[in-house]
């Protein structure tokens, strides 16, 4: 399917080599979702442990981003990514032949550290080989992409699941992304180089540590309270936990404009496109992840649907998602950042139809999860075209780090609170995914309101054009 998304591309090789990582790593997270329950079956573990399979992995990936994207631009974006694939298959293959839920966890941790290292450096490469004109068809591949990987994820690990190859279970889930990273590691050759030491030598291309200390420890005490705090009852260290992050983080961004090294470059957030772009990226992610999570949740529980028939309905978005990506750059041309207000509200619309279908799936709630994957498809690849379009080439690799990580912290808030609404005790359980959905549609309602800024605030003669030349971009063929 992947070599399918890359088929007509310019540069073949290397775009199917980066897409490979992004499918790879958002595999990792929806194959994962479905094999929990087996989990812990299978490793007599608790509830914890499901949790910290998932959670363990976002909160790895999540934290090393920021520091992952200087790291490429001082060491080469071609070094750090096959670092990071390498990272990812040697910690997968451990995961796989974990005996124990201490070595699954402790792989899972050591996975997304791995998708970390490579995640800004797919969106640096992007930018450093594919010209201005061709990078929306680019990006509409890359959501492509994660469309795919949200598709494959639970479909293939519910019928691994549901037929248990060899008595694997689980494990044959989890093995999935193996062969794919390998193949990415045997043909990563064909990577630009990119920035690195030889080229960028003395002062300048140093790492600042005091930035990178604050930045990995301000996001880490951020998320570990997000994914855990639920569970365990909001207990006293996780407010703790939340109240130094924001004092780190705060710290962080200040201290970026005064340092002589700054992690992120002064450049990445100078302009608008980029400041409100990153922000309506953590908003419309949000609600994305937590939409299909209380989805497959209520699904599962108050319909009593198997895990295959579960996948296979919520494959409708997945579907959705893939022709939105599809279409994103002839729309991104032609309506430019309206593109992005539209979708935000059009998934503000899918999630109260769909809290009025859910009752009763079948066509009608198909068609509503198709069009909110559709929605969902678009938004993506026209937010990223957009916002790296407006950003200077010495920024490139910062925003390429904030990109992701805007994504990620907007998942994990957002899964934490739809969470906290849909099991609210206050709360009728058979009215519990009806208020979740009224939570999502705030949210992207909130979403579309700072993509209207930009819509608003555009340069006339470019603003529809996120594809279009820019002096400031890199246009870099080779």
């Amino acid at each position: 399917m992947l070599s399918l998304l890359v088929l007509s591309l310019p540069r073949v090789p290397v775009l199917a080599v980066l897409l490979s990582g992004t499918f790879v790593q958002l595999m990792s997270v929806t194959v994962m979702q479905v094999a929990v329950p087996d989990i812990r079956r299978d490793l007599a573990a608790g509830p914890g442990v499901g949790q910290l399979v998932l959670a363990g992995y976002t909160l790895t990936f999540a934290c090393s981003l920021i520091t992952s994207a200087r790291l490429g631009d001082r060491f080469g974006y071609r070094r750090l990514f096959v670092l990071g694939m390498a990272v990812f298959a040697l910690a997968s293959v451990a995961g796989v032949v974990a005996p124990g839920a201490g070595v699954l966890v402790t792989a899972r941790l050591v996975q997304g550290l791995g998708s970390g290292l490579m995640a800004p450096q797919i969106l640096s490469i992007i930018q450093l080989t594919v010209p201005s004109a061709r990078r929306p068809r680019a990006m509409a591949y890359y959501g492509a992409t994660m469309a795919a990987a949200s598709l494959a994820g639970p479909v293939l690990g519910g019928i691994l699941l549901d037929l248990d190859p060899f008595g694997l279970g689980w494990r044959a889930a989890l093995a999935l992304t193996v062969p794919v990273a390998v193949a990415a590691l045997a043909c990563s050759y064909v990577l630009p180089p990119g920035p690195g030491r030889s080229e960028r030598p003395g002062p300048a291309a140093r790492i600042d540590p005091v930035g990178v200390a604050l930045s990995l420890s301000g996001l880490f005490l951020l998320v570990l309270p997000l994914t855990l705090g639920a569970d365990l009852g909001w207990p006293v260290w996780v407010w703790l936990s939340l109240g130094a992050s924001v004092l780190l983080l705060a710290v962080f961004a200040v201290s970026q404009r005064r340092l002589p090294h700054p992690l992120v470059h002064p450049s990445a957030l100078a302009g608008r496109t980029a400041r409100w772009g990153i922000g309506a990226v953590l908003l419309f992610n949000a609600a994305v992840p937590s939409f299909t999570l209380l989805l497959s949740l209520h699904l599962q529980g108050a319909l009593a649907m198997n895990p295959l028939h579960t996948a296979l309905t919520i494959t409708w978005y997945a579907v959705g998602a893939l022709v939105g990506s599809a279409v994103s750059e002839v729309a991104a041309r032609r309506w430019g950042t309206a593109v992005l207000v539209v979708c935000a509200g059009a998934l503000a619309v899918v999630c109260a139809l769909a809290a009025v279908t859910i009752g009763v799936p079948g066509p009608a709630l198909w068609l509503v999860l198709a069009a909110g994957g559709i929605a969902f498809g678009a938004f993506t690849a026209s937010a990223f075209s957009l916002v790296l379009a407006k950003v200077p080439a010495t920024a490139t690799s910062s925003v390429s780090g904030l990109l992701p990580t805007a994504q990620q912290l907007g998942g994990t808030i957002g899964v934490t609170l739809a969470g906290v609404v849909y099991a609210a005790p206050a709360v009728d359980p058979s009215a519990a995914f009806t208020h979740a959905m009224v939570y999502e549609s705030a949210v992207f309602a909130l979403a579309a309101a700072a993509t209207a800024v930009l819509w608003f605030g555009r340069a006339p003669a470019t603003s529809g054009r996120p594809g279009a030349p820019s002096s400031a971009v890199r246009c870099s063929t080779t």
